[in-house]
């Protein structure tokens, strides 16, 4: 757990993410981990600048730029103001000082930083790993960019083998989940069983198994979210601009060639 205090150092923070003395080699492995999610993270900062508006994305890797952003805020004197996708995230931004904008004070935003559960080499996502994924859409939308911050894991040839997320209302979400297994050739499950969980919206999660068949990712969003009672669904298509791949071996920015920062 992070522990957050008005005199907590933003080196105290990124120590208490990654550092653990003498671990055993399992958690090495996972402090390997979490080093390259920070690496894309910080790498990711570096697409925004003074006097920008940025979408404050949801998960485990873009927490990084998020912190980041904080410090170059209060070391560097950058000034930006910041639309979270999530609460969780908008509490760790205010934490560190982060202006949060009301949506009546959003026209356009300068770029969005957040981060995909698969990405393809058409910079097609599967996002919603966190369950935030309305909202990380709606903030999205209204970006003149996305940077995508991930790790090697990520990169699939084909879409799918991470369980699509779906996110469905209450009323007749039986229904509206088994119209999702009738075109989902794994299982359609409600995200929690018997003890679901419950969106930011107040909505229920389906994570349906297509497995790595989604060749068609464009057909595919718009299909789901043709079904009654489906809220949005966790495709990204033509969003994503940028992708920062962070690894042991270092950081990779693969630009979009005929994205909008290309």
């Amino acid at each position: 757990m992070i522990r957050l205090n008005f005199t907590t150092s933003f080196d105290e923070i990124y120590t208490q993410m990654i550092c653990c003395a003498n671990p055993p080699a399992g958690l090495r492995a996972m402090d390997e981990v979490e080093a390259a999610k920070q690496s894309a993270g910080i790498a990711a900062c570096d697409f925004v600048t003074s006097g920008m508006d940025v979408g404050l994305g949801t998960g485990s890797t873009v927490k990084h730029t998020v912190i980041e952003l904080g410090r170059r805020m209060a070391e560097e004197g950058l000034e930006i103001r910041g639309v979270p996708t999530s609460i969780e995230t908008e509490k760790l931004a205010r934490s560190l000082g982060i202006p949060i904008l009301e949506w009546d004070q959003v026209g356009r935003l300068a770029v969005t930083i957040d981060g995909a559960d698969e990405f393809d080499s058409n910079f097609h996502l599967i996002k919603g790993g966190g369950g935030a994924l309305t909202r990380e859409k709606i903030v999205a939308q209204v970006s003149d960019s996305m940077v995508v911050v991930t790790d090697p894991r990520k990169d699939v040839p084909t879409l799918g083998d991470f369980p699509l997320p779906v996110e469905v209302i209450h009323f007749g979400w039986e229904v509206t989940s088994r119209h999702l297994q009738e075109i989902c050739p794994g299982p359609a499950i409600r995200r929690g069983g018997s003890e679901p969980l419950i969106t930011d919206n107040g909505n229920f999660i389906i994570d349906c198994s297509f497995g790595p068949t989604i060749t068609d990712p464009i057909a595919l969003e718009s299909e789901i979210r043709n079904i009654a009672g489906v809220v949005e669904v966790g495709l990204f298509t033509n969003m994503a601009d940028a992708v920062v791949i962070g690894s042991d071996a270092g950081t990779e920015v693969r630009i979009k060639p005929d994205g909008r920062l290309s």
